[in-house]
């Protein structure tokens, strides 16, 4: 992986990207620049991640961008009042990755949007992510949006560690999960009893500075993947959670129906909703 350019994001939108509950990075034009690059934080001095420019769409308009706030994050106060009407063009991104350390950079004079990244400072992201964001192509039975943006990650390095867990296996009932009303006002679900089903090597702590050193891919139905480790210590639950909330909405979901998780392959599953029987519907 070479990465050689850069993107200034203030927060908190650079915190949403990080965490994987924003998608869409809004800009008031369009990009030239498809593949890696390196996530800025404003003010810093470093590039604190890494993410994939896969698609540049249409500028939205003010109904548009409402509809879509799951992937911009953009609070709708600030699309009506008019403030965010310039920053209208979604840059899709994909295959966001979190840097354990901060690799500062150089600001070059005269840099607007891109940033340049010198060969040291691109030597040392490199260092980082390889091994952990591979760009092979989903499995076909993925969906096309899917295959767009998201990735598989790479088969564990040889090293001299203890054995860990496999993938889930593939079983016809996966796990399955009751969610209730404080699921489904929170955005969430809770593991606890399955957290263990999961491989090692994608099990944090209880915050982000914790992350596990690997992560999931989800496919719950929706335009993009998501990719998350787990909050094993504390809350028991996928730490980035933006698509919970999306992955309800597209399924009517409500208290008493089951989240379904079933393995695809190693580090990917998938995601569905098993209605509750007899559950009158909204």
């Amino acid at each position: 992986m070479d990465i050689t350019k850069g993107l200034i994001i203030a927060d908190p939108w650079i915190g949403y990207i990080l965490d994987g509950s924003k998608t869409w990075e809004m800009r008031a034009s369009s990009a030239s620049h498809r593949g890696w690059f390196g996530l800025i934080r404003k003010g810093s001095g470093a590039i604190s991640g890494v993410a994939r420019l896969v698609d540049v769409g249409a500028p939205l308009n003010q109904d548009e961008m409402l509809r879509t706030f799951e992937r911009h994050r953009i609070p709708a106060n600030l699309i009506t009042s008019g403030e965010v009407a310039k920053w209208n063009t979604p840059w899709r991104l994909a295959d966001v990755r979190r840097l354990a350390k901060a690799v500062p950079y150089r600001h070059k004079s005269g840099a607007v949007t891109w940033v340049a990244l010198n060969d040291d400072v691109a030597k040392a992201i490199a260092e980082q992510v390889n091994g952990v964001a591979d760009l092979r192509r989903p499995p076909s039975s993925a969906s096309p949006a899917q295959q767009t943006f998201a990735a598989t990650p790479a088969p564990e390095r040889r090293a001299e560690k203890p054995l860990i867990r496999p993938a889930l296996a593939q079983a016809n009932d996966g796990i399955r999960i009751e969610i209730g009303e404080a699921n489904l006002r929170n955005s969430h679900f809770y593991m606890r009893d399955h957290v263990h089903k999961f491989p090692d090597d994608v099990i944090g702590g209880s915050n982000k500075a914790k992350a596990a050193k690997r992560e999931v891919i989800l496919d719950w139905g929706g335009p993009e993947a998501a990719c998350t480790d787990i909050d094993g210590e504390d809350k028991k639950f996928f730490r980035a959670r933006g698509w919970v909330g999306a992955f309800y909405k597209l399924n009517d979901a409500q208290a008493g129906d089951i989240v379904v998780i079933e393995s695809v392959e190693p580090y990917r599953y998938r995601v569905k909703l098993e209605k509750a029987p007899y559950t009158k519907r909204r």
